[in-house]
């Protein structure tokens, strides 16, 4: 009975791979896709972030079935969109863990993401042979930023209807097009039902549609020129007599049952964080955001999300010169088009940290330090201190990156292996030790000033 049932489920694969190419696909992609053997836990968060990609369509998918983007007034003088979400949250069944999922998701999407562009930046995978890679990585990047900026407004709540506000009028600040942009940019001459629907649009269709093409072209690029590793060597060089690394082992089944591990840790945070802090302290969900949209009252502190915080941070700390903004918003945007373009002011020979030169690390410390400041920093009130700090933490992220074609050539670097190592306890004890000063350090010094 068992060999009928295997003999019909090949006939089927048969069947399909002769109109499809389901076999060959698995094989270059999965089962003959030759990894390195010497992944650590950095390596989890690719995967998580095509998790998270997963959960928030699929969330997203049903909060469309009862979302109605509509900023107008009800009966009860409350915008229509902001009571849809008081529905879905009330009313419909199960509609409050798809909407915590979909704001969780939103949160946890950057968390990995972020550690994943770290991770990349750590070990060198944005050198040569995978600068397409890293290109379509912080394309990606800025289609993630574009799409959590449109879902925000969506809630219309206080906070995402001044928040929209004020990101908005910054593109009044570009001389000449700027007043006529940020009003093709709306809709209207302010934030109104014109601007929510089009965001609704963008937010559910286009930019989903952008995005998963885009990871799409990811992988692709990756799997062409093959994965990095914590060593920074390629793994391609050394072969056998049937042309399989030395140093490879394939992606399944050892790293799909690698990741397996790592999805189950990430999913026992993600439903700690749902089911018991969903707004995370005001993170994730910021108190201002349970009131209805109001356009005469504006909030006493209006900030972004908090994985928009360092770049905003870095647009309040470039004054205004001859009466213009623009120079913060160049600044800001210059901080995010800067991260596209690590493959080519990197100019040293090393790719991993770990065999990098003191003066490489030592910047990629203060990096750290400073986007972790500038991302607290961003969240407070501005004073005259926060502001002289985000100043030298603004001055700092833009070093490391203009100052790289410089000091990365001037580094005494170690010398690499020919082979991969498999990480020691050592390294991994040191490298948490200088993550936690790190961290640590930062957030000390942003909440004390």
């Amino acid at each position: 009975m068992a060999n009928q049932t295997n003999s019909k489920a090949k006939a089927l694969l048969d069947w399909v791979d002769a109109r499809f190419p389901l076999s060959k696909m698995m094989k270059e992609h999965v089962t003959e896709y030759y990894a390195p053997k010497n992944f650590n836990f950095w390596y989890f968060f690719g995967s998580l972030a095509m998790l998270v990609l997963v959960i928030q369509i699929v969330s997203g998918i049903f909060l469309t079935m009862n979302y109605k983007p509509d900023g107008n007034l009800n009966s009860y003088n409350v915008p229509v969109a902001f009571t849809a979400v008081e529905y879905i949250m009330r009313d419909v069944s199960g509609g409050w863990i798809i909407r915590y999922m979909h704001s969780t998701g939103a949160s946890m999407f950057f968390v990995v993401v972020y550690l994943h562009m770290f991770r990349g930046l750590i070990y060198g995978s944005f050198k040569k042979p995978r600068e397409l890679v890293w290109v379509f990585g912080s394309l990606i990047f800025l289609v993630l930023m574009a799409e959590a900026f449109m879902g925000y407004l969506l809630p219309w709540g206080q906070m995402s209807f001044w928040g929209a506000q004020v990101i908005i009028n910054l593109f009044a600040a570009i001389p000449v097009i700027g007043p006529d942009l940020s009003t093709w940019i709306r809709g209207d001459f302010n934030v109104s039902d014109a601007t929510l629907n089009r965001f609704f649009a963008l937010h559910v269709i286009a930019l989903p549609l952008v995005l998963v093409g885009l990871v799409v072209a990811h992988l692709i690029a990756l799997h062409e020129v093959g994965s990095n590793n914590p060593d920074g060597i390629e793994i391609k060089k050394l072969k056998d007599e049937n042309g399989i690394p030395l140093d490879g082992i394939p992606f399944h089944p050892y790293y799909t049952v690698k990741d397996i591990l790592g999805v189950v840790v990430f999913l026992i945070v993600f439903c700690a964080i749902m089911f018991f802090a969903p707004e995370a302290g005001g993170y994730f969900l910021e108190k201002p955001n349970f009131d209805p949209a109001n356009p005469m009252v504006t909030p006493p502190h209006i900030a972004p999300v908090w994985y928009f915080t360092p770049f905003y941070a870095i647009l309040r700390a470039v004054p205004s010169f001859w009466g213009t903004q623009v120079w913060g918003v160049l600044a800001m945007g210059a901080a995010v088009i800067l991260i596209a373009l690590l493959p080519w002011l990197d100019r040293g020979e090393v790719k991993s940290v770990r065999y990098r030169g003191p003066i490489f690390r030592t910047m990629l410390v203060l990096f750290v330090i400073a986007f972790i400041g500038l991302g607290i920093l961003g969240a407070l009130p501005a004073s005259n201190l926060r502001t002289v700090v985000s100043q030298i933490l603004s001055v700092i992220y833009f070093v490391f990156f203009l100052g790289m074609p410089f000091y990365t050539k001037l580094d005494k670097n170690k010398a690499v292996p020919e082979r991969v190592t498999m990480s020691t306890g050592r390294q991994k004890l040191m490298f948490f030790v200088y993550t936690a000063l790190a961290l640590v350090g930062a957030y000390l010094f942003a909440v004390n000033i």
